[in-house]
Formats: structure tokens, C-alpha cells, sequence
């Protein structure tokens, strides 16, 4: 059945959002403001695997329904600035809704990233640079990199393979242990189990968690459980890898779990989250004109939670997700670029998933912490979750969803 070219603008808006990982809450918020922007009556509903559009005419006595099943989509902030930048013309009458239709429809997703040297380049970065802030440690740092450079070649052979891709996360986790574990029997200094999360630090779904809890709170309730359940199936799926690696390895290496060696100076982190922002760009694929403000909210966010440490961990991760919240939307009233592509970045720094990742270690390895901040992680990960939630309902993330409802 064809759809009515009135509604086709957002028929394909919603499902270009979808595509774009915007969480559904937002997506739906958006919908309807600009659905009631141009005079349609509308309802709208987006899950991980499908969209669902109604739109009401005749005072709602005939409506018209689409539903299309969707894949999750995946992080595009490159992409979702252009949708938005389009939908703003649209909504200026600039360019009408079947011009408007036309672009979103022609936009190729893949023409946001930066390619593969680059996203390479990032995956190293990103390993090392975490590697550097969780443990200071140039042994550890070097072979997170070199890690996380072989775990690139796989992302690449998974574009290729549908097994390798429906393995992805467990596999890289597993070769990842093995490799490492490799390591550190010629190099003792090596932290196993800090060194393999730095390594796999891309596919750890700490994002994901934030997102689907933000979605619950939101009242989103459906998106947020099927999201929250898939980011915590994902995790254990790369703690899986991580333990068959660890059964593994003793077969073919003598390794021994050693206290870690910080012989880093302290600056070295401050360094480090700098290289690890820009990394995100590259892996969210923010546009080249947004990268100097989505790297300054990194740091912003990062360096917050550094000079409130003595206020423990809920207060720190609360005041530094508001002071996120409130410069990306400060940010996002000066560039007119959508507030995600800033948000994001920000909350990222907050690191909860390798915070979980890491009590996961604690609790099944039973290894001796780092140092005394990993102790009691299961109580610090529920206080960084809550800080974040916290913070975004205080910072009136979801202020635009309640007021339309």
C-alpha cells in the first residue's frame, strides 16, 4: 500500500532516526512535535525492531497505520545532524516535505564515517587512552592498543561474515583474553583483566545501559526493557569470551595475576581522555564541523568527575551529568546542532559499563583490585547509573516528553 504523500516526510524521518540510534523516547517526541507543526494528527511508536506511525483525519473517525520492522539501529550522530539539519528546512519552508522525503531517502549512512584508517586508528586510540585513565601502566597500554588493532581486523571480516558478526563481541572478548594473557607472560607488569576491558572498551554497552534506564524513567517502557535486556546479554556475552580466554590460557602459557605497576605520571590521564574523546569522534561519526565542541563536553564531563571525587561516587557522577547536560544544550543553542551529538560524548566519559565490566571481574575472578576505588563495584555501579539517570531528569532531559503527553 502506498503511503499518502502528506505523511511520507514522517514515514521517513521516524525510520532515519530509528536508523540513527536516537532513543525511542526522543524519536517519538520529535515525531510528534513536528507532526503538529505541519497540522498532522499523529501517534507514534518506535521499539528496537520496528516503527509504528498512526495518523487520524476526520476529526480521528478514519486513520491511516504503517508499521515496518527495522534492524536496532546504530549510533550516526553525522547522520542525525543532516536529518535534523533537512527536517529544520522543511519546518522554515525552505524545502517542501516530497524535496525533503528525496534527500533522507538518498542519504547513504555509510557516507558519515571517516573510513578505515581512521576508525582503525580510532580503535587503537581508544584502547590505549582507556588503558591509561583505568591503569597507568605503559605495558598495559601498549597491549590494549595492539589489541584493540586485531579487534578492528575482525569488525572488518564481520562486514563479511554473518558468523563472525553474530559472534562478534564473544569472539573479540576471547581472542582479546588469549592475546593479552600472551602477553603478559613475557611482560608481568601487564594488568590481564583491566588491559582485555581496555581493549574491548568499543563493544562494552555502557551507553546502552544509560539509554535503556533513560527510556524506563521516560516511561518508555516496552523500548527500555527489550534495550535493557540486550545491553546486559551483550556484556555477559563479552564476559563469556573473557572467561573461556581465561580457561583457555592456562594450557598455554604460565600467567600469573600480579599486583599492576603505575608508572605513568598522573598528567598522563589528563592526556589520555583528550585522545579518548577524539576517538569518539571517528566511532560516533560526528561531523568535522561539531568535533571541538563534542570533544570539549568529554572533557568537560571527565575532568568534573575529577575535581568532585572527594564528593563520592553518586554526587560526582549526579553534578557532572548535569554540568554535561546543560553545556551540550548550550552548545546545541549556539551551533544548531541536534543536542545528542554532544550528550553523547559526554556521557560516554562517565564510564558505567566498564564500571560493571570490572565488578564482573571482581566477583567471578576474584582477583585483588587495582586499587582501593574498585572496591565495592556493584554499589558503584548502581550509584553511576542512578547519578546519571539523576542528572538527566534534573537537567530536564525529559521535561519535552511529559509536557506533550
Amino acid at each position: 500500500m502506498k503511503i499518502p504523500r502528506k505523511y511520507k516526510f514522517i514515514v521517513e524521518l521516524g525510520k532515519a532516526l530509528h536508523v540513527c540510534g536516537v532513543p525511542s523516547y526522543k524519536t517519538e517526541s520529535y515525531l510528534c512535535d513536528i507532526a503538529r507543526k505541519k497540522g498532522i494528527k499523529g501517534s507514534f511508536m518506535d521499539t528496537p525492531t520496528w516503527v509504528n506511525f498512526v495518523f487520524y483525519e476526520d476529526e480521528e473517525e478514519h486513520s491511516y497505520t504503517y508499521t515496518e520492522c527495522i534492524p536496532p539501529g546504530e549510533i550516526n550522530l553525522g547522520a542525525l545532524s543532516k536529518v535534523v539539519e533537512i527536517t529544520n528546512k522543511v519546518l522554515d519552508n525552505t524545502l517542501s516535505l516530497e524535496e525533503a522525503c528525496g534527500e533522507i531517502k538518498r542519504m547513504d549512512y555509510r557516507n558519515f564515517g571517516y573510513g578505515n584508517r581512521l576508525e582503525f586508528l580510532a580503535f587503537v586510540v581508544s584502547a590505549g587512552g582507556f588503558s591509561l585513565i583505568i591503569n597507568p601502566n605503559w605495558a598495559s597500554a601498549w597491549a590494549a592498543s595492539f589489541a584493540g588493532m586485531v579487534i578492528f581486523l575482525f569488525t572488518l571480516w564481520a562486514d563479511k561474515s554473518p558468523y563472525v558478526k553474530s559472534t562478534l563481541e564473544t569472539l573479540s572478548s576471547f581472542v582479546s583474553t588469549l592475546l593479552i594473557g600472551a602477553l603478559a607472560s613475557f611482560f608481568p607488569q601487564i594488568h590481564i583483566s583491566l588491559t582485555v576491558l581496555s581493549s574491548i572498551i568499543i563493544f562494552i554497552p555502557g551507553l546502552s545501559l544509560t539509554t535503556a534506564l533513560e527510556e524506563i524513567t521516560s516511561r518508555n517502557l516496552v523500548s527500555g526493557t527489550a534495550k535493557l535486556f540486550d545491553a546486559v546479554i551483550s556484556l555477559f556475552k563479552q564476559f563469556f569470551g573473557v572467561m573461556l580466554g581465561l580457561a583457555i590460557l592456562p594450557f598455554l602459557v604460565d600467567i600469573r595475576f600480579v599486583p599492576s605497576v603505575h608508572n605513568i605520571p598522573s598528567f598522563g590521564v589528563y592526556i589520555a581522555i583528550v585522545f579518548l574523546a577524539l576517538s569518539l569522534i571517528v566511532l560516533f561519526k560526528i561531523r568535522p564541523k561539531d568535533i571541538v565542541l563534542s570533544v570539549l563536553t568529554g572533557c568537560i564531563s571527565f575532568y568534573t568527575l575529577i575535581l568532585l571525587e572527594d564528593l563520592g561516587v553518586l554526587l560526582s557522577i549526579f553534578i557532572g551529568t548535569v554540568i554535561t547536560a546543560a553545556a551540550s544544550k548550550f552548545f546545541s543553542y549556539l551551533t544548531k546542532t541536534p543536542r545528542l551529538v554532544y550528550l553523547i560524548p559526554g556521557t560516554v566519559m562517565l564510564v558505567p559499563g566498564s564500571k560493571a565490566f570490572i565488578g564482573l571481574s571482581n566477583l567471578f575472578l576474584k582477583q585483588e583490585p587495582v586499587n582501593i576505588v574498585y572496591y565495592n563495584m556493584g554499589e558503584q555501579v548502581l550509584y553511576i547509573f542512578m547519578g546519571i539517570i539523576g542528572g538527566l531528569i534534573f537537567s530536564g532531559s525529559f521535561m519535552k516528553k511529559q509536557e506533550k503527553e
